[in-house]
């Protein structure tokens, strides 16, 4: 059986344990990350030297990178579903995952101010420059989403995972946040799906 080391409430870990249900395939996961420790330990190391989560565990194969973690499974048990055949299609789904990145790097002060850093010493100025430079990113997808339902066109792929994990933080977050209709419908339809629900939309911490 596949395993998979990481926290539930890892944005990161969410996106393998997301792909994973979708594909409807059984795994075991492994605490670890944070409060949990292990990712320091020299046998954790050994499967990911950067000492970071996720990581899995495929009869004998080992990965690590999120993004990474992702393309695989949906190469080996999703093709034509989340891992598109048409190649245009597919590149618009890796440009889309890779952006995600761009959105996590902007948003990260956001989350950790808010989430992960005590009142006393949350820096506001960091946290509300880094909500309007966010607000201003999803601005493209939102008009990316304006002609599609999903990322990388009529069909939900890979591609809408990565961003998925963050957006829904970003929906969650007791924020400002200004009208972004096409980046709320497409939201919604992914909470329609019961592996986003699993997984992805748990209380934030």
């Amino acid at each position: 059986m596949l395993k998979i080391w990481g926290r539930t409430n890892s944005v990161n870990v969410k996106k393998a344990l997301w792909c994973l249900e979708e594909l409807g395939l059984r795994y075991e996961r492994i605490d670890a990350g944070l409060q949990y420790g292990i990712v320091d330990t020299p046998e954790y190391r050994k499967l990911n030297p950067n000492g970071l989560v996720p990581t899995i565990e495929d009869h004998g194969f080992v990965l690590w990178e999120s993004h990474a973690i992702v393309r695989y499974l949906a190469a080996k048990h999703g093709a034509g579903k989340l891992w598109p055949l048409e190649l245009k299609q597919r590149a618009d789904a890796d440009r889309w995952m890779d952006w995600a990145f761009t959105f996590q790097a902007v948003f990260r002060p956001v989350f950790w101010g808010l989430i992960r850093t005590p009142v006393e010493q949350r820096d506001l100025h960091a946290i509300e420059e880094g909500r309007a430079k966010s607000a201003a990113l999803l601005g493209h997808l939102d008009a990316a989403l304006a002609g599609r339902p999903y990322v990388a066109g009529d069909a939900f792929t890979m591609g809408d995972i990565p961003i998925g994990c963050h957006v829904h933080l970003w929906m969650r977050l007791p924020i400002e946040r200004p009208p972004h209709p096409h980046l709320e419908a497409w939201f919604a339809r992914l909470l329609e799906r019961a592996a986003y629900r699993k997984v992805v939309d748990i209380p934030v911490s």
